[in-house]
């Protein structure tokens, strides 16, 4: 059965799966219900490669799969669609045969199985982003009622608390108090709910002995470090840090041709919400390096400074985060602390040789 690959492609109540053979060709095609599929999933031989897209549920379904002693491959959609026969006939069936067929190939890049604790983690993060982007549109609401009036709000949720604290002051119609009360309201369990999740990942992140590793990068804090766990654990499934770099969208895209290299702009695939994370992180590392004295500067901060004082303020941005997921993969793949000194081991580094 080592062989045997077996696309299936997920669904919430009937799973499509396709079988194929060593030489690729199809020899069983099935429509199962979702009690029906758990059960064949645990009929299959130990060792059967079983291959599905990185979406919702695929993780469940992988760890399903491991314990039942078989090999679960989840690949990202856009690397199985090149494999569909017909791009424009697309249904349950021709995806899962596209979903084997791309699982067969020897270069094809698998997406690492999370564990429940990364995936319960990564949840969190997702319901906090939730709640504040919907704070951020009730707040929005209330300033565009508010400025419907001719009453227009400072920047900042302070601001809009102390104007809406004198509610029962504004020049408002009688009719609206009630309305825009129960929204403030509404914004504010918002806003409380965000805290408590902010509360909740950052206790998380004190007791992780590898999200306080992370953290002593400047630029780097609990957000972030629990966010790097819970998305890649300690990164040992990319070769180095480069590789790791790439796939967060960090490294420009190439249109390069008959040994000519032309770089764009950076490629943004990957994890935006860890991409991003970073980015916003590299604003402070700037932000110190260009605030401490040049005396006492880190090696990393003078590089910072050069950067800076030679490159647009977004490309500066983006080489900053890029370092920092190289530092943090070498930090949680190699089982170190960091070392701001750590460039001086590369054997690429030009030393002053001895008098």
């Amino acid at each position: 059965m080592r062989n045997i690959a077996i696309g299936i492609d997920l669904a919430k109540s009937v799973f499509s799966t396709c079988t194929l053979d060593g030489s690729g060709r199809v020899i069983q095609r099935q429509d199962l219900r979702r009690e029906a599929f758990a059960v064949w999933l645990a009929q299959l031989p130990a060792g059967t490669r079983v291959a599905m897209e990185a979406c919702s549920g695929a993780h469940h379904w992988a760890r399903r799969s491991l314990e039942h002693g078989l090999q679960p491959r989840l690949m990202a959609a856009q690397f199985v669609k090149p494999f569909r026969k017909s791009q424009r006939a697309k249904n349950d069936r021709n995806d899962a045969e596209a979903i084997a067929t791309a699982a067969r190939q020897g270069n094809m890049r698998f997406v690492p199985v999370k564990s429940i604790d990364q995936q319960a983690r990564l949840a969190e993060h997702r319901i906090r982003e939730g709640f504040k982007a919907d704070a951020l549109a009730a707040s929005n609401r209330l300033r565009g009622i508010l400025a419907e009036f001719g009453i227009v709000v400072p920047r900042g949720d302070a601001a809009l608390r102390r104007m809406l604290a004198g509610l029962g002051e504004l020049p408002v119609p009688a009719t609206m108090r009630v309305a825009l009360d129960q929204l403030q309201r509404h914004w504010s369990v918002l806003r409380e709910h965000e805290a408590k999740c902010s509360r909740r990942i950052l206790a998380r992140s004190r007791d992780d002995e590898r999200c306080a590793r992370l953290r002593r990068i400047i630029g780097i804090g609990p957000l972030t470090a629990d966010a790097w766990v819970a998305t890649l654990g300690n990164g040992r499934d990319f070769r180095n840090g480069r590789q790791l770099a790439a796939w967060l969208g960090l490294t420009p895209t190439q249109h390069s041709s008959g040994g000519k290299a032309r770089l764009g702009a950076i490629s943004c695939r990957g994890d935006g919400y860890l991409r991003t994370l970073l980015i916003q992180g590299a604003r402070s590392s700037l932000q110190r390096a260009q605030a401490v004295a040049a005396a006492q500067a880190t090696p990393e901060q003078v590089w910072i400074r050069g950067l800076a004082a030679r490159l647009p303020f977004g490309k500066v941005l983006v080489a900053i985060a890029n370092k920092h997921a190289r530092q943090a993969w070498a930090m949680l793949a190699r089982g170190e602390d960091y070392d701001p000194h750590a460039w001086l081991r590369h054997p690429m580094v030009q030393r002053p040789a001895n008098k």
